[in-house]
């Protein structure tokens, strides 16, 4: 996903706003700073399509205190790749997202002979075969790092899935797929009974077999930390996304 350019680049940007409300439209909900409803970074109307995503949005705004923290609005970045490129983009995006499924991680095992090949069949096996019960398709299983083409009638009914989607769905599939290297794992996520947690575990799990073998680092620990948060919050996001 694009990083979204922002205005409050800089530091000590002091808070402008006393009220933060939300407001139906007739094209959607917006938040609204006192009386104001707000833009997205490219100057349109940031409205999404239900409330809960407006009131997600709209606790983004309440939470901050004095001073502006901008790192603090991931889910108005999304809101914001949504409106200003995923709508205008979206077969590119969708294809784009689509490339996850050909080389999807769970779908590239270790060679048989080798003790992580055990642990990722214990693992990924379960969710790759519900996933092609689920959408009725089959999946190339690959041992090795040669790329083997999934079959065409799989490939065109993912990309079905993906351009079902409205912009602001498709946009927190793309960032969970991008994040796990998996389209598998993102559109599974997107369930309703869908566990975050035990799929980001599968997405990462030969970073863990690595740390297991080699000792942690605690930089790469902060980062797969960082990594697994900002996919439990697009899968909120994808979710509220799906639920009206």
């Amino acid at each position: 996903m694009r990083k979204r350019l922002t205005r409050w680049s800089r530091d000590g940007v002091k808070r402008f706003w006393k009220a933060v409300d939300i407001r139906e439209h007739d094209s959607g909900w917006q938040v609204a700073l006192d009386g104001r409803g707000v833009k997205t970074v490219k100057g349109a109307p940031q409205l999404v399509r239900s409330e809960a995503l407006a009131r997600a949005l709209s606790e983004e705004w309440e939470r901050q205190g004095e001073t502006i923290d901008p790192a603090d609005f991931p889910m108005r970045d999304l809101a914001d790749y949504a409106i200003d490129v995923v709508a205008r983009e979206a077969e590119a995006v969708a294809d784009k997202v689509l490339n996850y499924g050909e080389t999807d991680t769970l779908l590239y095992r270790a060679d048989p002979d080798e003790p992580l090949y055990a642990r990722q069949q214990e693992v990924w096996e379960p969710l790759v075969a519900a996933f092609e019960a689920r959408e009725e398709i089959e999946l190339v299983r690959v041992s090795g790092i040669v790329h083997r083409a999934q079959p065409e009638a799989t490939m065109a009914h993912l990309r079905r899935r993906l351009t079902a989607l409205d912009p602001f769905a498709l946009a927190g599939t793309e960032m969970m797929a991008s994040l796990a290297a998996s389209l598998l794992v993102a559109i599974s996520a997107s369930e309703a009974d869908a566990d975050a947690k035990a799929l980001w575990a599968a997405a990462s799990l030969e970073e863990e077999w690595q740390a297991e073998l080699w000792g942690r680092d605690e930089e790469a620990e902060a980062r797969r930390t960082e990594r697994a948060a900002q996919f439990a919050l697009a899968q909120e996001w994808t979710r509220m996304a799906l639920a009206d």
